[in-house]
């Protein structure tokens, strides 16, 4: 670990799956001292990979001062790790005990001014913080693999949650490259992942009739959708649709077909077929590539697809046209 000064920020990353791993990177590459903890067995060594393999993009999108795989520290403990941080991120399974659990343990360990997040994608913040020491300094903090490229970060308050705490996370997430969105009143998988698993579901209905397989699908949205999504999301999308009438006119002609039975809203029962359907499908479209070598591709196509954005100023590229523009 290298030397670090008293104005070095910390944060401290509870649970280092891939998602704590992603926080860890970005912290990492903002020049913030990290130290992580997690009980899981080689979860040190996993998490240094997870790094390794994450840098290169993070060089390319730009590193900031003091950034340094270096300052990645590797806990005993949960309270050794939360003892001084300015910001905790925890992303523990998603399971609501144990994220619970471990809220209340890092209450009692981390500073009282500091910001306690949590990473889970489809529990309220109500919920988790009513045991926890302090309450009003814990939020919801929701990201999107991969954490350390994606700027989407999803920050909802509970009832107990002061404006300030709200206030001052949109800071620091803004300062490390993220796109902080304020979900303003509390509700069960918030907003991107209520968006996604609508589609997720749809997914699932289609293989498992036969309609399709897992490629064909994923192609439907690569080559479509996902393109115009980059950068305009669906509402701004189905504006354009309506030519110089815009959203009204798209409505009009395209609305009696929400009424079609085209979309099943409940999932299918993930069967074993259905399981085995999914598995492979993916393990062909994967071919003889490993997960790191995927995540690699992965990034490096998002990194050239922001980069494109940039050039126009908007979307994902504005967001690190500003990062970039920042001391």
């Amino acid at each position: 670990m290298t030397n670090h000064t008293k104005q070095q920020k910390t944060a401290a990353i509870i649970g280092t799956g891939v998602i704590g791993a992603g926080w860890a990177a970005r912290y990492l590459a903002n020049g913030y001292l990290v130290k992580a903890w997690d009980p899981g067995k080689g979860a040190a060594e996993k998490l240094q990979q997870s790094i390794t393999n994450a840098w290169p993009s993070l060089q390319k999108i730009g590193l900031k001062e003091n950034a340094d795989i270096a300052n990645l520290h590797f806990c005993d403990s949960l309270a050794e790790a939360c003892a001084d941080a300015n910001i905790i991120q925890e992303s523990a399974p998603e399971v609501v005990e144990i994220k619970s659990k471990l809220l209340q343990e890092i209450g009692i360990s981390a500073p009282t001014d500091a910001i306690i997040g949590s990473s889970t994608s489809g529990f309220k913040p109500s919920g988790l913080q009513k045991e926890v020491n302090k309450p009003e300094r814990v939020i919801v903090t929701h990201p999107f693999n991969p954490v350390y490229l994606l700027p989407l970060v999803e920050v909802v308050g509970g009832e107990l949650t002061s404006a300030d705490t709200i206030e001052r996370a949109k800071a620091i997430y803004t300062a490390i490259g993220m796109h902080p969105l304020h979900v303003r009143k509390e509700i069960d998988g918030h907003l991107s992942d209520r968006l996604l698993e609508a589609l997720w579901r749809e997914n699932l209905h289609l293989v498992n009739d036969g309609i399709a397989t897992t490629g064909e699908l994923d192609e439907a949205i690569i080559y479509g959708p996902g393109l115009r999504w980059a950068l305009m999301g669906t509402n701004l999308t189905y504006h354009l649709a309506g030519g110089d009438d815009g959203m009204r006119h798209m409505l009009e002609q395209f609305g009696p077909a929400l009424k079609l039975p085209w979309t099943k809203l409940e999932a299918p029962e993930l069967s074993d077929d259905l399981i085995d359907s999914m598995v492979e499908g993916t393990q062909q479209q994967a071919g003889e590539r490993s997960v790191k070598e995927l995540e690699q591709l992965r990034d490096n196509c998002l990194i050239s697809i922001m980069e494109a954005l940039s050039q126009y100023d908007v979307g994902a590229g504005k967001v690190l046209n500003d990062y970039r523009k920042a001391n």
